[in-house]
């Protein structure tokens, strides 16, 4: 018989896990694992304001025990940007006493993001607002004088994320804001007039009802006076326009959510701070042209790498405008199509 199969190894010690040396953890916790807990107790809530970490969430939404909580963000969700309008998961001390605080432990998926970025070059967005199905562009016929290409700018940001547009002239009893919707004939968009004699808060309303609509516009337009109208418990603080620049002084300095009630039933209503520009560097053009689906529709006998510009040959939307095809908005909506894509494609200053 060998040694080694003499089977005697009393020679050898026993060891079990006491034996593990282990460094102790300096700070006397347990040590951090990566599995994350299930949070299935977890409520579904929606953000309504955003401010310096915290966030007023609104539980129970349309039931009795509907209440407004504060919370914060968990640790695994650092990395990803808690928005107006996310419906989110929370845990904690939901019972919105004062002092209380609740804690975001998941973003349910969104159904549309708007996004815009700090210009034409800058491929990283900032996320303005998660969720709103409706988009209310602000627009004064004068003080200060419409911008069009901002205004196209914030169309094509809605048509890229999924969101009608709607626009409100402000103003008119100033100037006459006919030439200016001549720039937007083409497109399938409700328009709304007001002046300091006649607001059309009834109308606007209706439009609202069952909607979350983002408010947006250029400072000074006077979207904070029409919130206020629209929702007299918000009491967002308005300004004027400086008579030298003819810029407006930004009033809104975030974004918040005000609930907004009609006959029809309540909607809501996303206020946000005025812009004075509006990158599209995210934008992806192709949903630009899906917007206008009757134009989409013959562009799939465009050749390939077709811009659908003027000077692009053989356009198929063009020859069908040309021959008629496409009714008497065609040429129209043709336009349109054009001066979105020619805005989002060539920077400019506007």
């Amino acid at each position: 018989m060998s040694w080694w199969d003499t089977g005697d190894d009393d020679d050898e010690p026993d060891f079990d896990e006491s034996s593990i040396r282990a460094r102790p953890n300096r700070k006397g916790n347990r040590p951090r694992t990566k599995t994350r807990p299930e949070h299935n107790d977890a409520e579904t809530a929606r953000v309504l304001a955003v401010d310096r970490g915290r966030y007023t969430v609104l539980l129970d939404e349309g039931t009795k025990t509907e209440r407004r909580i504060t919370a914060s963000r968990a640790s695994e969700l650092r990395k990803h940007a808690v928005v107006n309008g996310d419906r989110v998961r929370v845990v904690g001390d939901l019972s919105g006493d004062e002092g209380s605080l609740a804690r975001i432990v998941r973003i349910v998926p969104r159904t549309t993001l708007l996004r815009r970025s700090a210009d034409d070059t800058d491929e990283v967005e900032r996320v303005i607002v998660a969720n709103a199905d409706q988009m209310l562009v602000v627009v004064a016929a004068a003080d200060p004088e419409p911008r069009e290409r901002l205004v196209d700018r914030y169309l094509i940001a809605a048509l890229d994320a999924g969101i009608r547009p709607i626009l409100c002239i402000t103003k008119t009893d100033l100037a006459d804001p006919t030439d200016f919707l001549h720039n937007f004939a083409g497109l399938d968009l409700q328009v709304f007039t007001s002046s300091t004699e006649r607001m059309p808060l009834a109308e606007i309303t209706a439009a609202l009802i069952d909607h979350d609509t983002v408010f947006v516009g250029h400072s000074g337009v006077g979207k904070s006076t029409l919130v206020n109208a629209l929702v007299p418990s918000a009491q967002r603080a308005t300004g004027h326009v400086n008579a030298v620049t003819g810029r407006g002084r930004h009033t809104s300095s975030s974004t918040v959510s005000y609930r907004i009630e009609g006959d029809g039933g309540t909607g809501w209503v996303i206020d946000t701070p005025g812009v004075r520009s509006f990158g599209l560097g995210h934008i992806d053009p192709a949903n630009i042209l899906r917007a206008f689906s009757d134009l989409a529709e013959v562009a799939e006998r465009c050749p390939r790498g077709c811009t659908h510009l003027p000077d692009s040959p053989d356009c198929a939307i063009a020859e069908a405008v040309e021959a008629g095809e496409l009714g008497d908005t065609g040429a129209a909506r043709l336009d349109s199509l054009q001066r979105l894509l020619a805005t989002f494609m060539k920077p400019t200053q506007y």
